[in-house]
């Protein structure tokens, strides 16, 4: 079998070529399920690439649930868990609190920005691309309740900036006005402190866990949006409700 190789002359990214080509071999059965992939080491000398370029595709695929990490063993190929005909019922609204909660919407920042930290990761483009950062503040019976972050491709949505996302969801501004169709949803929750601006926006005191929700939006295999919320510790729980087809 020839082997994929890096593209050095495409605008793509090193690690996103990386990505692409070892999540192939996996779902193509080259590297079956438990079975160990080559060490970081292999792998640079196979796709003639740096340590940094090969952690970063992994991390990817860890965190897509291609592999898992066993502490002093190495990486291995996971049984990704596909469920035909489960779907949301909640139309992948951005916001996840208790069935029926009344909220209102505050929008905080609407701008563009250029990619910091690990954004261009999570949104797969270049580092020197721009991004639109909308930050909102939902409130229930005028209690701040939660704080959400969104991070959008600038290119697929310009006129996004001028745009009503107080009254209005992205995802229906997706798909009705940029004929972008949101296929699916990866979410993350875990618990996480908040920041002193966080702090003051939702009124919690110092050292404050509260609940993180990391969402990716996909439309195929692209990354449309990336988004962070941030939820006041003792106000409501994330919720969503998912069905099962009969097909």
């Amino acid at each position: 079998m020839i082997k994929d190789l890096i593209n050095r002359d495409k605008p793509q990214k090193l690690y996103v070529q990386l990505f692409e080509i070892l999540k192939k071999k996996i779902e193509a059965g080259d590297w079956p399920v438990n079975s160990q992939i080559p060490t970081e080491e292999d792998l640079c000398r196979i796709y003639g690439v740096s340590k940094a370029t090969v952690r970063l595709a992994v991390i990817d695929l860890v965190r897509q649930g291609y592999l898992r990490r066993q502490q002093g063993s190495g990486t291995f190929v996971c049984k990704r868990m596909i469920s035909e005909g489960l779907t949301m019922l909640t139309s992948f609204e951005e916001l996840m609190l208790d069935a029926g909660v009344k909220f209102e919407t505050e929008v905080l920042v609407q701008t563009v920005m250029m990619p910091i930290d690990d954004l261009d990761v999570k949104l797969g483009i270049a580092e020197d691309s721009h991004i639109i950062y909308i930050k909102r503040l939902r409130a229930v019976d005028k209690e701040p309740v939660l704080i959400q972050e969104s991070y959008i491709p600038h290119q697929l949505c310009p006129s996004l900036l001028e745009d009503d996302v107080a009254n209005e969801s992205l995802i229906k501004l997706f798909d009705k006005k940029y004929g972008i169709t949101i296929s699916r949803v990866k979410d993350f929750i875990e618990i996480a402190y908040l920041n002193d601006e966080e702090r003051k926006i939702l009124g919690s005191l110092e050292c404050s866990a509260a609940l993180l929700l990391s969402q990716y939006f996909y439309s195929g295999d692209t990354v449309i949006m990336y988004s962070r919320s941030v939820k006041h510790p003792e106000r409501f729980r994330f919720f969503a409700e998912y069905e099962r087809k009969v097909i």
